[in-house]
């Protein structure tokens, strides 16, 4: 049996992307979804996504990790599913769609995937850091010179803190570069190590940045490329948050199962 797959990639975060609208992927099927991620031994993704069919909604977008469990809310991956689900023909212009945090909209335009993201419900504010949930669970500091530090080990440091380590957290380092310009460096969870873009991630950076003054929409720098998140605010309370970026299909291959 011959497994159909796309390579997807969303400034750099990328995903093994499989259109399974009839269910025939295991989703128990921890070790393969490992395989498929792996990048010696399999296609080599960040994640793997699942499309299905939704009762309600044109589409279901199912995350797994690099470590093959069901992940959370995956930014990137929403905006590539979203791109996928328009390369099938589920869509014109605009979708709504259910992941892991409950119900999404998106649309594309100037060849940009344009996806709302749910709006932190709490923001934790410490001496030196945030922390809130946009989907996964965020911790955000604010820092100088963010490209000369070792994310790995920094980032890793935080994840499996006394805190953390039970469930774990994406951590990311900020370097505010203009009043609306950030850059981006992410520790992601699941993957355990740095990614090239975290959308989720992105999205609490630029709601950090805006409780230190930035108005939307802010322009985020990551490794992988460019991103920006626009929303509208009414005192500390976030809505219309919207997470805008490219959105590419890779390859597409057969895997023999």
């Amino acid at each position: 049996m011959k497994l159909t797959f796309y390579k997807y990639q969303g400034t750099g975060n990328d995903f093994v992307m499989i259109d399974d609208r009839n269910e025939q992927f295991d989703i128990n099927d921890q070790k393969l979804v490992e395989l498929l991620c792996h990048r010696r031994f399999g296609v080599g993704a960040d994640g793997l996504i699942l499309l299905r069919n939704h009762t309600e909604h044109d589409f279901e977008m199912v995350y797994f990790n690099a470590d093959g469990k069901v992940g959370s809310m995956c930014g990137n991956g929403g905006r590539c599913t979203v791109h996928f689900a328009h390369f099938l023909g589920l869509f014109n212009n605009s979708t709504t769609f259910w992941a892991a945090d409950g119900l999404h909209e998106a649309f594309i335009e100037d060849g940009l995937v344009h996806l709302k993201m749910n709006a932190p419900a709490e923001i934790e504010q410490g001496d030196d850091y945030f922390f809130m949930d946009t989907g996964s669970p965020h911790y955000v500091q604010f820092l100088p010179e963010v490209m000369e530090l070792d994310v790995f080990k920094e980032g890793r440091n935080i994840r499996y803190n006394d805190r953390f380590k039970a469930t774990g957290t994406n951590v990311n380092f900020v370097e505010q570069t203009a009043p609306q310009s950030l850059t981006v460096r992410t520790y992601e969870r699941g993957v355990e190590d740095e990614t090239l873009s975290c959308g989720t991630g992105v999205t609490a950076c630029a709601i950090a940045a805006s409780l230190q003054g930035a108005s939307s929409p802010v322009a985020v720098k990551v490794m992988g490329g460019q991103l920006q998140v626009s929303f509208d605010k009414e005192g500390e309370q976030y809505s219309n948050v919207f997470l805008i970026g490219p959105a590419q299909m890779v390859f597409k291959g057969e895997w023999s199962l």
